[in-house]
């Protein structure tokens, strides 16, 4: 075996010795009562010095094809390492609160479900995919049931891994149709091979309902609000944002490159679902008075806009799904800090009603919350008004010869804006509007929630503005 092939995954490689380095301070560590705020940081530092491998790795490929990076997966790799950073500086005031339950595990599983999504983009071949998926899976469901003393806790992490073992047996029952039709799980011979088959039809939708659970595609999103419930915030964050980018990124290049001999069958199976889920996230958001059941409705929403840029099925679409998700990342990961805050200050509480008056008391964190929720509905001039800009125009392009569906998409997906300015308008109105006799008193936030809202709030104002970024997802993606 030539194990210098591993030179040519950079960003995995460094990433692993991170995680190395991490472990092994956990256990240098073990009694020390810096160890919080020790492990935070070199953790966060770590995943900065991370972005540099992921901004500069060139397109390479390893082990005769089962390992395959391009541009626009070392942009995304780029685009959740960032994520993830924000996870780990928000995390460290609620891990610093349950310092005696809980140690530098956090951070090895956070890292590890990282890892594994790196693997699952940089996929040549379907089982390299499906090991990939499930190197980030299984920590996942460590992380959403680690808060071990909450009922709730462990309720969601045992709903999220029977959802995701269930998701991963229809996946890999996809997988051996396709293997049988074709011969083949490389990506590149089976997109030279594919061919119109009752197995090859078959094993596509079964694949596609398979990482739908993953993305909470309507119909495979009843997990998603009882996990968001139950897992801690951070992780809570962290499952909306890192997960779900690296999904949609690989199941677009899957359809797109794989599939792209069927664009006509899965194209209105596609079409249905995200309709589905645009409006089925909408309305159910509607009624929660839970917050974090709230923006797990808002997710599946969201998630019907990130594969909305699919429907293109050119290079404009992957450009579109990147910046949607680096605009998304910085928005929903702004929401949860501030949920994070006003939990940490209100004994655990999470109800709608906490945010009753909170202007009145603290007036910079209701605004920091309501530039987020105006990002998320795709008010101008945030960057979520670009960002679905993008997404729409990716999505009614190269369609020239049936025009009529991508637009009736696109129009249903812009009637569900509105709704979802109205549901978003509700946590604003409770804000500034809503009169409370008692409302939530002043605090002063931790430097480490500071930071991430700073950061976030610096991508809701910029990333939309600052064209550079667009064009080098832009030139990423043509590369591909």
């Amino acid at each position: 075996m030539n194990y210098s092939q591993f030179l040519n995954m950079i960003p995995e490689a460094t990433l692993m010795l991170s995680l190395i380095i991490v472990f092994c301070a956990d256990f240098a560590l073990h009694k020390s009562e810096r160890k919080t705020y020790v492990l935070s940081v070199l953790t966060g530092a770590l995943l900065l010095c991370q972005l540099v491998p992921c901004f500069m790795a060139e397109p390479t490929s390893a082990f005769g094809g089962l390992y395959v990076s391009s541009a626009i997966v070392n942009v995304m790799k780029t685009v959740l390492t960032l994520g993830t950073f924000i996870v780990v500086v928000m995390s460290q005031s609620w891990i610093k609160n349950n310092a005696e339950k809980i140690s530098g595990e956090f951070y090895i599983l956070v890292l590890s479900t990282l890892l594994g999504m790196y693997m699952m983009m940089s996929s040549g071949h379907f089982l390299m995919f499906f090991l990939g998926l499930e190197m980030a899976s299984v920590p996942m469901a460590c992380l959403v049931a680690f808060d071990r003393y909450k009922q709730k806790s462990a309720e969601a992490a045992a709903k999220y891994i029977l959802t995701a073992t269930f998701s991963s047996g229809v996946m890999l029952y996809g997988i051996s149709f396709l293997y049988g039709a074709v011969g083949t799980l490389y990506f590149d011979d089976m997109a030279a091979t594919i061919q119109f088959t009752p197995l090859t039809i078959m094993g596509m939708v079964f694949f596609f309902s398979g990482l739908g659970f993953k993305i909470s595609l309507v119909p495979f999103h009843f997990w998603t609000a009882d996990t968001y419930e139950g897992a801690p915030t951070p992780v809570t964050g962290y499952l909306s944002v890192v997960s779900k980018g690296a999904a949609t990124l690989t199941l677009a290049i899957i359809l797109m490159h794989v599939f792209g001999r069927l664009v006509e069958y899965w194209e209105p199976l596609l079409w249905i679902v995200i309709m589905l889920t645009i409006t089925v996230g909408n309305l159910m958001a509607i009624r929660q008075n839970e917050l974090k059941r709230f923006m797990a409705f808002s997710s599946i929403s969201q998630a019907g806009y990130i594969m909305l840029a699919v429907v293109g099925n050119s290079a404009a679409s992957l450009t579109a799904l990147t910046f949607y998700v680096l605009v998304y990342v910085a928005a929903n990961m702004a929401v949860f800090t501030v949920i994070s805050a006003v939990e940490e200050n209100n004994g655990g509480k999470t109800q709608m009603t906490a945010y009753n008056g909170l202007y009145q008391t603290n007036p910079k964190l209701a605004l920091l919350m309501t530039l987020a929720l105006f990002s998320l509905a795709g008010i101008p001039p945030f960057a979520g008004m670009f960002s679905k800009f993008f997404v729409f125009m990716a999505a009614v392009g190269g369609h020239e010869s049936a025009p009529f569906w991508p637009y009736f998409v696109v129009f249903i997906a812009l009637i569900n804006t509105v709704v979802s300015l109205y549901y978003y308008l509700l946590i604003v109105k409770a804000m500034y509007i809503t009169k409370e006799e008692n409302p939530l008193p002043t605090f002063k936030n931790g430097a480490a929630i500071n930071w991430s809202l700073a950061i976030c709030t610096i991508g809701i104002l910029l990333f939309g503005v600052c064209s550079c970024i667009y064009e080098w997802i832009d030139q990423a993606a043509t590369a591909l």
